[in-house]
């Protein structure tokens, strides 16, 4: 088989693998924030997970099809796919705690834009926080994916290791860069709801209805 044609199935999963996301998003909201909002806002925990899972597994089967071998995923690969799962876990947790507490006006629960905006942003506005772990996932990613396209080709089964040379062994610095890009996200996550702080009026009608009890215990 050519280095074209397997490129070419690599994509073609890439691509279907893609369309089988956004499907069930559209049908389900997998990739959306849990809201109350009529459009449902993208959330970058899901979407991160979803972008890993997509690469990773378009790798798999492209190595399976075009190589007719079984790879075995690197450590450090089990390792991304983990802080991707572990984003996610750690963001459905906070989310739960702001839910269960009815003093808190979740940002999450206004209308979406689109992925690149939600993703960006939490109530407030575009962060950097967010731009810099969204930015981190997406260059390490692209990378992923060029040295797949580069590694699939040059795979046969004389080379030692075969066929698991296809997916690139991530550095354990680029790994700790990518878990504390995802950590301090998750951190940050637990400051973006806030509990209203009182109007004057508020603080008026509080006064009132205890200068009421008052009087009426006297």
């Amino acid at each position: 088989m050519s280095a074209a044609n397997q490129q070419l199935i690599f994509w073609a999963l890439f691509v279907a693998l893609s369309l089988v996301v956004f499907f069930f998003d559209k049908q389900s909201g997998m990739l959306r924030d849990t809201s109350t909002a009529k459009k449902k806002p993208y959330s970058f925990a899901r979407v991160q997970l979803a972008w890993w899972t997509v690469i990773v597994l378009s790798a798999f089967i492209a190595i399976l099809i075009t190589k007719g071998a079984i790879p075995t995923f690197d450590s450090s690969t089990l390792i991304l796919l983990g802080i991707s799962a572990a984003t996610t876990g750690t963001a459905r947790v906070i989310d739960q705690s702001d839910i269960s507490n009815p003093a808190i006006v979740r940002g999450q629960n206004e209308d979406g834009q689109d992925l690149f905006l939600d993703i960006l942003s939490d109530g407030t506005g575009v962060n950097i926080h967010r731009f810099q772990t969204v930015v981190f996932n997406l260059v390490f990613g692209i990378w992923f994916i060029c040295t797949v396209l580069h590694n699939l080709p040059a795979c046969v089964p004389s080379l030692p290791n075969f066929p698991n040379t296809v997916m690139p062994p991530i550095s354990n610095n680029n790994l700790i860069l990518l878990g504390l890009s995802s950590g301090t996200y998750a951190a940050l996550k637990t400051t973006e709801n806030k509990v209203p702080a009182p109007t004057m009026q508020d603080k008026v009608t509080d006064e009132s209805g205890q200068a009421g009890q008052g009087l009426a215990q006297g």
